[in-house]
C-alpha cells in the first residue's frame, strides 16, 4: 500500500495549480518587476512592495497584477490613485501573467519582506556623481558612435531626443527627452534601464541586458536632455523616416536589377514551351 499512495500523492502534488507549484520565483520577480519596485529599498517608477500584502486586498492584488490596463480603464479608485501618483506611468501588462503567477509573486514577496534586507532591496546603479564626461559618453552609446558593451542596439535607433542634429532618431518608440522626470530620477531611471519593461524592448535586450557601465553615462545624457528642456525636432524625426523609406525603395530597385531579368526569363521560357505545346 505504501508505494501506491505514495505514487498518488506524487502525482496530485504535480498537477498545475497545487501549492506545490506555487513556490516563490525569484526570477520572475527579478525578470519582470524588479526594474520599477523594490521590496524594501524605496520607491522606484512604481512603490516600495514591502508588505504590500498587508496593505492591498488580495483579489484586488490578484486582478491588478494580471491586467493593470483593464483595471484603470475600469474606474478602479486604486489603480486612479496609483497612476496619478506616479507620474501617470502605468504599469505594464506581463505577457503570460496569470493568477497562478500573481500567487508566487506574491508569495515570494511576503518572505522577502520578513527578511532584515531583502535581495530586492534595489540595485546600487547610481554609486557617485555624475559627471560632464558621462553626458559626451552617454551621447555617444545613444547614437550609437560607442557600441554598448553587451552588443544590443542604440537607443537611437528607437528613439530621439532633444537637442540632436542631422536626422535625429527613429520614430519606433517615444521621445526620451522628458523621460529623466517622467521615471523620477536618476536611481528611478537606471533600474528601469537594467530591465526594461516595455514589451517592445524586453525581448529585444532580453540577451543583451544594458551593462551597469552603460547605464551611468546613459542616465548623464538622459538627465542633462530634461535639463536643456528641448524636444526632438518633428522635422528631423519626418527627414528620418522619409530617408528609412527612399533607402527601402533603392533597395528594392538593386534587387530588381539582379534578380527580375533572370525571373522573367524563366517565365519567358515557360510561356514559350506552353505556346509550343499548343501549336503542336
Amino acid at each position: 500500500m505504501f508505494p501506491i499512495t505514495f505514487l498518488l500523492l506524487s502525482a496530485l502534488a504535480a498537477l498545475p495549480g497545487r501549492a506545490s507549484d506555487l513556490a516563490p520565483d525569484p526570477q520572475d520577480f527579478a525578470q519582470n518587476c524588479a526594474n520599477c519596485h523594490t521590496i524594501g529599498g524605496g520607491r522606484l517608477t512604481g512603490p516600495d512592495l514591502k508588505d504590500v500584502s498587508g496593505r492591498r486586498d488580495k483579489e484586488w492584488l490578484l486582478k491588478f497584477v494580471v491586467d493593470p490596463k483593464k483595471m484603470l480603464d475600469g474606474g478602479d479608485p486604486v489603480a486612479a490613485e496609483l497612476y496619478k501618483a506616479h507620474n501617470n506611468v502605468l504599469m505594464p501588462t506581463i505577457a503570460g501573467m496569470n493568477a497562478a503567477r500573481v500567487e508566487q509573486l506574491l508569495a515570494l514577496i511576503d518572505a522577502e519582506s520578513r527578511l532584515e534586507k531583502s535581495r530586492f532591496s534595489g540595485l546600487e546603479l547610481i554609486n557617485r556623481p555624475l559627471l560632464p564626461g558621462d553626458v559626451l559618453d552617454g551621447k555617444a552609446l545613444f547614437l550609437g558612435r560607442k557600441p554598448l558593451k553587451n552588443g544590443g542596439p542604440s537607443c537611437v535607433s528607437c528613439h530621439s531626443v532633444g537637442g540632436m542634429s542631422g536626422l535625429g532618431g527613429g520614430l519606433l518608440g517615444p521621445d526620451l527627452t522628458g523621460v529623466f522626470a517622467r521615471l523620477g530620477g536618476e536611481k528611478t531611471l537606471a533600474a528601469w534601464l537594467i530591465s526594461p519593461a516595455s514589451p517592445i524592448m524586453k525581448p529585444v535586450y532580453a540577451a543583451r541586458q544594458l551593462d551597469p557601465r552603460d547605464i551611468l553615462p546613459l542616465v548623464a545624457f538622459l538627465k542633462d536632455a530634461a535639463q536643456q528642456g528641448r524636444p526632438a525636432d518633428s522635422i528631423a524625426r519626418l527627414a528620418f523616416l522619409i530617408l528609412g523609406l527612399l533607402g527601402a525603395a533603392a533597395l528594392y530597385v538593386v534587387l530588381d536589377s539582379l534578380w527580375g531579368a533572370r525571373l522573367r526569363g524563366v517565365r519567358r521560357s515557360m510561356v514559350n514551351k506552353r505556346s509550343e505545346a499548343h501549336d503542336v
